[in-house]
């Protein structure tokens, strides 16, 4: 029901749109906060998966079933023997993150590859787990400091549908959770209200110009020298 409800203007997080596969994943692939595995089922034959999550959140919060429970910052793998990293919407939630960027440049192998997102505007989400948020200097900062050099880096969604988001959730936050008898009694009004504001957002941000400096988050591909 959620599932069909995210794909209509009805669902607060509509105007994120839907997960993408990154290009060019190939040979022996780690997932870091790999959850439900949603990746796996649309990689290419061949690409060999290994799934890594952490307990206390890939566990305890989303029921993940990875192949490894590991820190992300003390990786059980040796060095130069993965081709592809996958970090997808992790590193916010990462305690060390400088520490993982660092564990990840290890376990790659000379030319592999890394795809890292991580969202930008967005609320706390997964609490008390979320720690950063970085923009696309300091992820260059960052990603270059472990020894990682940035092939591709973008910003995600338009500047006026992230406002549209924000707006909707923030509509939604204020009665998610709450068990009050006014808060139930908005939800028929903040209904009408989601949908307003979404429609709203994707139809102005078919010809309204996007600005760089609101955005979703940032997707980039890395690779090791």
């Amino acid at each position: 029901m959620l599932a069909t409800l995210a794909r209509t203007p009805f669902h607060p997080q509509w105007l994120m749109g839907q997960r993408t596969v990154p290009d060019g994943i190939s040979g022996i692939t780690l997932d870091i906060g790999a959850a439900d595995r949603w990746i796996e089922s649309r990689l290419a034959p061949g690409v060999q998966y290994i799934a890594l999550d952490y307990p206390a959140t890939g566990r305890d919060l989303y029921a993940a079933r990875p192949d490894v429970f590991a820190d992300a910052a003390c990786l059980p793998f040796g060095g130069n023997c993965i081709d592809t990293v996958l970090c997808l919407e992790v590193i916010e939630h990462v305690r060390d993150p400088n520490g993982m960027l660092a564990e990840m440049a290890r376990v790659l192998r000379p030319g592999g590859q890394l795809h890292l997102s991580m969202p930008f505007l967005y609320p706390i989400h997964d609490a008390p787990f979320d720690f950063q948020r970085l923009t696309e200097h300091g992820l260059r900062r960052d990603l270059e400091a472990a020894g990682l050099q940035i092939v591709e880096i973008r910003k995600t969604g338009h500047a006026i549908r992230n406002a549209g988001l924000l707006c909707s959730l923030s509509i939604g936050g204020g009665i998610y959770g709450r068990r009050e008898w006014h808060a139930y009694s908005l939800l028929p009004v903040a209904a009408v209200l989601i949908v307003l504001v979404n429609l709203l957002a994707y139809l102005l941000s078919l010809f309204w110009p996007d600005w760089n400096g609101m955005c979703m988050g940032y997707e980039l591909k890395a690779t090791k020298p």
